[in-house]
């Protein structure tokens, strides 16, 4: 009579523990990490409140309105969106007599305009009393919403929404991660325990009671990795938290909340979802395991890929390929975004991970070590293409982080490095100059040179009814001056055309037509009707739209480009821009600390490195300004990209070392017929080792391969918005990631034959 389920499942896992131990450490980790995230998500969302610093002694602020708020489409119903304003309404002198005669109002010069108008007051005065007067020209805030007219707030908030698409992008591929590991562990498992599987059908269990036997010992790993996993993720919280801090992701305040449990309850729920969903597809292959078919089995794998695996693998391939086409086809700028370069990815690997055991033959094959002198070579290569099922468990993880390393640090690099061409190709100044009030500047002029000086602003506009778009802008003071200082992509139209009554577009714009009209809301809300003069081609989204400055109302120039003219020697230039802007370069008044190498060429002239720091703002050539502001990519991103894979790397770590030390532990035989044929301890050791090897190679060269093509997918999404194509591939990244693999992998494969004492003399005899 077969024994009970439950005392099997018991028993099964008091034998098996070795076997399973990779999928609890797998969930247990990932449990930890969703935890850890979990918390700082909620750190993020319940942001305590902070209290006021600007106006502490006030117990009112009125504060000028700083949203858009217009009513959008919502299916049949509508609904009102609000964006910020680039300009926020000034707290005009009129409301201010009036407010003072309720109480004494504080002023403390930040945030004035030209005219001394500030965008916000305190008030000493009953706050009913200051509502009732103020209406609806501002905005009236107190206790800690105060807070919202500090300068930090908008910091604050921009910092708070970066931690959120870190620590949500984090989770989200340690939840893949997991489930993967957790699904190729169990897949080997049962791939091991054919003719334990095959002996429990002769002894009469039914196909249900194999798959409940596996599921049931998923659910034991589940319920206390999972468990561990919270313990473990309370106490790695405090320091994520810090990490981001230091690295500058998350504000100086932020912290874990005081008591929280939600995040807990959800990691503990998808850990033991996890450890279900990565035994299911092997407890139905475990299943259908007959107890003939697996005493008669030969060693050598065959009908390893059953036509459902087969055809979920070519339809995630379908799909992964299809979907990159489609988004090729009709948003092009779309894989650009972190989003979409984070998470398309991961149909493609599972794709190529599902189809890993019909792939990882030919791959082993193409390398051709039956050429090199002795046994061992040949061996290796045919142990590595028989064995189909070791090798793509050897392989998976590896594909997994190659692919994900390629993938996530190449997209990064490249969307970095084109828009980083892109504005080094769309200037032809010598100087820039950044920082401080720049008004006077640009009306100052430099001798010998044309100056051009331009504001931060942004434009409004509603498309299709359905929604509310803001279009960061620049806002042009002289328009021959900035098209002569500057090469922007113009596909159609003129930009010389530009005028207080006009405004130059992108091709992402819903109407971009050349002499058409849009109806926008400018940077201060109010609404314009403006006809388009010029269409500029979509680039890596960093082409916004122009303005001249009588339509950025509030708007003040924060950035002056200076070309000088042909035959005009750039020192002279530069002292007399530093004289303009009203202070001493750092060379004492000679010029060199603007340039470096100045030289002429036919007219040309060249400028390179150095800035000076002047009273009104920074002085720069152009080089130096690019490489300040445009990086490669910004520490921020690196940072969270590297975290992720980090995680990924750690459980490829954790997957090689289980699955080659269950592998090793189940050749005992094979590998003491070796030494019985007359191999070496030495030989023994470098054919296992060098399998392991066979296995983490081709796993990295299907991942470098799924990596190639979302980089060459990026590469054309470039090309179709006409922009830079400069591919950036992390090789260094890469080839750490492959040898953290090689080390982890050959060392578990040469300690698992090391523990079953096969290359000893006993061994030997045996």
């Amino acid at each position: 009579m077969l024994t009970p389920l439950p005392l099997l499942t018991w028993s099964s896992l008091r034998t098996r523990w070795a076997s399973l131990l990779g999928s609890f450490v797998a969930v247990g980790l990932g449990v930890a990490v969703m935890t850890a995230m979990g918390l700082g998500l909620s750190a993020s969302l319940g942001a305590p409140a902070r209290a006021p610093e600007r106006f502490a002694s006030s117990p009112v602020v009125v504060m000028g309105r700083d949203t858009l708020t217009v009513e959008v489409r919502r299916g049949p119903d509508t609904a009102l969106v609000s964006k910020r304003l680039a300009h926020p309404h000034p707290v005009d002198g009129e409301l201010i007599a009036g407010l003072r005669e309720l109480g004494p109002v504080r002023l403390d010069g930040l945030g004035t305009t030209d005219g001394a108008v500030p965008d916000a007051v305190g008030v000493d005065a009953p706050a009913a009393a200051v509502r009732a007067l103020v209406g609806d020209r501002a905005r009236v805030l107190t206790g800690d919403d105060r807070h919202r007219a500090d300068p930090s707030a908008a910091r604050d908030a921009e910092a708070l929404v970066g931690v959120n698409s870190l620590l949500g992008t984090a989770a989200g591929v340690v939840a893949f991660v997991s489930v993967f590991v957790t699904a190729s562990t169990f897949a080997f498992v049962v791939a091991l325990r054919r003719r334990e599987f095959g002996l429990l059908r002769m002894a009469g269990a039914l196909p249900g009671q194999v798959r409940r036997l596996l599921l049931g010992e998923a659910v034991a790993v589940g319920l206390v990795a999972s468990a561990m996993g919270c313990v473990l993720g309370s106490r790695a919280a405090p320091r994520l938290v810090r990490a981001l801090v230091d690295g500058g992701v998350a504000p100086s305040w932020f912290a874990l909340p005081g008591s929280v449990s939600r995040p807990y309850q959800a990691a503990f729920g998808v850990g033991v979802l996890v450890a279900v969903t990565g035994a299911w597809a092997a407890s139905r292959r475990a299943a259908r395991i007959g107890a003939v078919e697996a005493l008669r089995e030969a060693s050598v794998d065959t009908g390893v890929m059953p036509w459902s695996r087969r055809a979920i693998g070519c339809t995630l391939l379908a799909a992964g390929l299809g979907l990159l086409a489609w988004t090729l086809g009709t948003d092009p700028a779309a894989p650009l975004k972190r989003k979409t370069y984070v998470t398309q990815p991961m149909i493609l690997i599972t794709a190529v991970a599902a189809l890993a055991p019909v792939l990882v033959r030919p791959v082993v094959r193409l390398v051709r070590l039956d050429r090199l002198p002795g046994a061992a070579g040949l061996l290796i290569r045919e142990n590595a293409s028989t064995s189909v099922r070791r090798t793509a468990a050897v392989a998976a993880p590896v594909l997994v982080t190659v692919a994900l390393a390629g993938s996530l640090l190449g997209s990064a690099a490249t969307v970095a490095r084109a828009k980083a061409v892109e504005a080094r190709e769309q200037t032809r100044a010598q100087f820039v100059v950044t920082g401080g009030d720049l008004d006077a500047l640009r009306g100052s002029g430099v001798p010998g040179a044309t100056v051009s000086g331009t504001a931060s602003t942004a434009v409004f506009v509603r498309e299709e009814g359905t929604s509310l778009v803001r279009s960061e802008a620049r806002a042009v003071s002289d328009v021959a001056a900035f098209a002569s200082v500057t090469r922007l992509p113009v596909v159609a139209g003129d930009l010389r055309d530009l005028d207080d009554h006009s405004i130059v577009v992108n091709e992402e714009w819903e109407r971009h037509e050349v002499g058409s009209r849009v109806r926008v809301r400018l940077g201060d809300g109010r609404p314009a009707r403006l006809r388009i003069a010029a269409v500029l081609a979509r680039g890596t989204g960093d082409n916004g739209a122009y303005v001249t400055l009588a339509n950025a109302p509030g708007a003040r120039v924060d950035r002056v480009d200076v070309r000088a003219r042909r035959g005009v020697d750039l020192r002279a230039v530069g002292a007399a821009l530093r004289a303009a802007v009203g202070a001493v370069g750092s060379d004492g008044g000679t010029g060199r600390g603007i340039g470096g190498a100045v030289g002429s060429d036919g007219g040309t002239t060249r400028v390179t490195g150095g800035k000076a720091r002047a009273g009104g703002g920074t002085v720069r050539a152009t080089s130096a300004w690019l490489a300040a502001t445009h990086p490669r990519t910004s520490p921020q991103t690196r940072l969270g990209l590297l975290v992720v894979l980090g995680i990924a790397l750690v459980y490829a770590g954790i997957s090689l070392a289980g699955t080659l030390l269950m592998a090793t532990s189940a050749r005992g035989t094979e590998l003491r017929s070796l030494r019985l044929a007359g191999a070496t301890r030495g030989q023994v050791l470098r054919v296992v080792a060098g399998e392991a090897a066979m296995g983490i190679g081709a796993g990295a060269l299907l991942g470098g391969a799924v990596a190639g093509v979302n980089l060459a997918g990026l590469a054309v999404a470039l090309g179709r918005l006409s922009a830079p194509v400069e591919v950036g591939v992390p090789w260094g990244v890469l080839g750490g990631c492959v040898g953290v693999c090689l080390a982890v992998g050959v060392g578990a494969s040469v300690l698992g034959v090391s523990v079953m004492g096969v290359g000893s003399r006993a061994g030997r005899r045996e």
